[in-house]
């Protein structure tokens, strides 16, 4: 057999043997982050954990005003601007979306995530909080209008999970909507509690309505003067 055949050959197995390691790591790779979890991602991303743990005693987590009133076919109906901002810079609105509802009575829904002392660090509560959707009185809560899309990450929390690849944030988020619906996991998960909690006004032009939530998870609103 010529010289250059055998090289060609002895190349050719070689290569066979390098892309057979390439395939294998691929898969351990996959396998490995396939089955993290957001108790995996806090215990080994310090920075994360610093994020959360350095939340505000007490921060203003939206705010809300009537923009308009009037009746429609016999109907009160009421238009409210929302508006959420940016927890380092009060100033900065992040988020604002107009919605009408009929009638006065409007409802704000929230899901609020509190997770274990450990988890954390500081051995105090940490809570996270999630717009979920705004309806009235007159509405189904099924039939509001969303804030903040199931799944997604919460534009306010957008700094909390930038030290995390794209692939483990759009994970973290999943996860944390989920548990909402499958209490049993909440023990591997490192978060203590995951619910909902939906706060009303009889609403009118004139004031704004603003809404706070504590480290611990407490959420309710404030009114004060529209200046």
């Amino acid at each position: 057999m010529p010289p250059i055949i055998k090289e060609l050959k002895r190349l050719g197995h070689w290569l066979i043997i390098l892309a057979g390691l390439v395939v294998l790591s691929l898969v351990a790779y996959a396998m490995f982050y396939s089955g993290k979890t957001i108790h995996d991602l806090l215990g080994e991303n310090k920075a994360l954990q610093k994020s959360i743990a350095n939340l505000t005693r007490e921060e203003e987590v939206g705010y809300a005003k009537v923009i308009s009133q009037e009746e429609k076919d016999g109907k009160p109906y009421t238009r409210i601007l929302f508006v959420v901002t940016d927890p380092e810079d009060m100033t900065r609105r992040i988020l604002e979306k107009e919605f009408e509802v009929e009638g006065d009575v409007v409802f704000f829904d929230a899901l609020i995530v509190k997770f274990k002392n450990k988890t954390v660090m500081e051995g105090k509560d940490r809570a996270l909080f999630l717009w979920r959707r705004v309806y009235s009185d007159k509405m189904k809560p099924e039939d509001g209008f969303s804030i903040d899309a199931s799944g997604e990450e919460p534009v306010r929390y957008s700094r909390i999970c930038s030290t995390l690849s794209v692939k483990n944030r759009l994970m973290f988020w999943t996860e944390i909507w989920n548990l909402s619906d499958d209490p049993e996991r909440l023990n591997d998960s490192g978060v203590r509690a995951v619910y909902g909690n939906a706060v009303y006004k009889k609403v009118k032009p004139g004031l704004i309505y603003r809404f706070k939530l504590d480290a611990s998870g407490a959420f309710y609103p404030d009114t004060v003067p529209d200046l």
